[in-house]
């Protein structure tokens, strides 16, 4: 079942939210393609909002450190916001520091899509002008959201006239103790992936590692905050985890929360998720108040920097190409033996 409301006015333009129902709730609004809440039954047999978020138009843009949001053209960073393709070297926004972070100044998750319903799922589309960012080509993106027994799929399609860089993700923070709990330093997480991608000062991953005997270990089970403490210089740069994980399973991720007995899966077919603890979160006030480590984002993607790095696949879209991604987050309760 999907309800309808009306969430806001943003740029003169009605911004609706609507939710998504079957065995959880997820709310998204036309803004961003933003996910505004997830509503999971707990241990308790009530329904806990896991995804922290704001609650108006102003504050989605302004003050919620993409929350929710699809972002793109290129999720993550592009150093010096520079790349070469088809011989032609492009310049891009930068609004990191040097780097070009999020699709830039105006990405997807500023954008109003336009909306349409088909039984439990949510079709989003909007497009992305020739140039915009510095980016070449017209690029139309369609993301559709379904919810079916208590799963969240999120899918991405586009297409382009111009070969171009593509790499969208959705940057939902997590918290499965539910949203206005304060910190994620209690949730388990199980990532499927043996390496990870150092970074350097600007937070651009440099070097493939092995995550043996290392903080960045999550091949089993294991609280965020065990080891993000570790005098560790990769923790130090970042203030937390904010490093690609290099995955090895379409089965990217396990989480939990044992103050909940929520458990969510992320299953993906992108080969990389970075991990990001809201290190730079500082009392963002939304539904709850969030303050640093109030959420954790799991962002499934191309690696970051991919076009500059000559180790993994490119984020490239031909021309007339149709690309095709998804996503999918599901829920249940469960009491896991955590030892």
């Amino acid at each position: 079942m999907i309800t309808k409301k009306l969430f806001d006015q943003y740029d003169g333009k009605d911004i609706y939210a609507y939710t998504i129902s079957d065995g959880i709730e997820v709310t998204v609004c036309t803004l961003g393609a933003t996910v505004l809440a997830i509503k999971v039954p707990n241990s308790s047999d009530e329904m806990t909002d896991v995804v922290l978020g704001m609650t108006n138009a102003r504050d989605v843009i302004e003050k919620g450190d993409y929350m929710g949001a699809v972002v793109g053209r290129c999720a993550n960073r592009i150093a010096n916001g520079r790349f070469t393709l088809n011989g032609v070297e492009y310049f891009l926004a930068q609004n990191n520091g040097n780097a070009h972070l999020h699709g830039g100044i105006v990405g997807f998750n500023q954008k109003v899509f336009d909306a349409s319903v088909d039984g439990n799922a949510l079709t989003l589309t909007a497009i992305s002008p020739d140039g915009e960012e510095g980016y070449s080509g017209n690029l139309t993106l369609t993301v559709r959201y379904t919810v079916h027994d208590s799963t969240l799929k999120i899918e991405y399609f586009a297409q382009s006239d111009k070969d171009t860089l593509f790499n969208p993700t959705n940057h939902a923070y997590f918290n499965l103790n539910g949203e206005n709990d304060g910190s994620i330093l209690d949730n388990y997480l199980q990532l499927n992936a043996s390496h990870y991608l150092q970074i350097d000062k600007d937070l651009i991953p440099t070097t493939r590692c092995p995550v043996d005997g290392t903080p960045f270990d999550f091949r089993t089970l294991k609280p965020i905050g065990r080891d993000i403490g570790q005098d560790d210089p990769q923790l130090d740069i970042a203030g937390g985890y904010d490093h690609n994980f290099c995955l090895t399973a379409h089965h990217a991720a396990l989480a939990y929360s044992p103050k909940t007995d929520i458990v969510m899966n992320v299953f993906t077919d992108m080969k990389g998720v970075q991990l990001y603890t809201g290190n730079f979160l500082s009392g963002n006030v939304g539904k709850s108040k969030y303050g640093k480590r109030s959420g954790f984002c799991l962002e499934t993607q191309f690696y970051p920097n991919a076009i500059n790095r000559d180790d993994c696949d490119k984020p490239i879209l031909k021309a007339g190409e149709k690309f095709y991604s998804r996503t999918l987050f599901s829920f249940l309760c469960k009491k896991l033996n955590i030892g």
